[in-house]
């Protein structure tokens, strides 16, 4: 299974979250930033909220590409323990590197958002959305975050990811959707024939559309 874009994909995912068309308590929330295309299709296509969850990597010292863990708005967000240990990272590392990230989410949404009101989760069902999952640190501490939010009811739905994250994903919220698990799964742009880089530009205008 090939996706056009994830415009297309969008479309695609909301063929099987049709249940919540038009319900006022449902929010399509879009992980940055790959991921709020997909869920602007989604919200679009069945008339629902819209929002934005921003994810940053925590990276090793001497490696920023490695990542120790990450965080969103809201959580302790979600580490790697053993591999904190392996490379000796310290406490003082982890506070520091996680505060500055803390920092750029804040930034990133003041950015996107431009004075739009601030979305509650409280008691609404959030439907957590991505392109695809590849190791699913991102969805696992975008569901921490919508839990510190009082989200009401998780449902993470993707277009993509292997068998393994699906089912690691299906103990942590109340419904998982995903069309196409494929069991030989190399990277999530794989399975689309145009996977451009999501910018910034083009996050704010999707905000504003909305």
């Amino acid at each position: 299974m090939i996706f056009q874009n994830r415009t297309e994909a969008g479309k695609e995912l909301a063929k099987k979250l049709s249940s919540y068309q038009g319900k006022e308590e449902v929010i399509a929330v879009g992980l940055a930033r790959g991921g709020v295309v997909v869920a602007a299709s989604v919200a679009e296509t069945l008339n629902i909220s819209f929002d934005v969850m921003i994810v940053r990597k925590i990276g090793a010292p001497d490696n920023p590409e490695l990542a120790l863990g990450a965080i969103a708005e809201k959580g302790r967000g979600v580490f790697n323990d053993e591999l904190i240990a392996l490379l000796g990272v310290s406490k003082e590392y982890l506070k520091k590197e996680t505060e500055k990230q803390r920092e750029i989410v804040k930034s990133r949404k003041q950015l996107y958002m431009k004075g739009r009101e601030v979305v509650d989760f409280t008691g609404k069902t959030i439907l957590l959305v991505d392109d695809g999952i590849a190791t699913g640190a991102s969805m696992k501490v975008s569901i921490e975050s919508a839990r510190e939010q009082n989200a009401g009811k998780i449902v993470v739905a993707v277009p993509v990811a292997p068998p393994e994250t699906i089912d690691a994903m299906a103990l942590l919220v109340d419904e998982v959707v995903c069309l196409f698990q494929p069991s030989s799964f190399l990277a999530v742009g794989a399975f689309y024939r145009e996977f451009g880089q999501v910018t910034d530009g083009e996050i704010v205008e999707l905000i504003r559309k909305k």
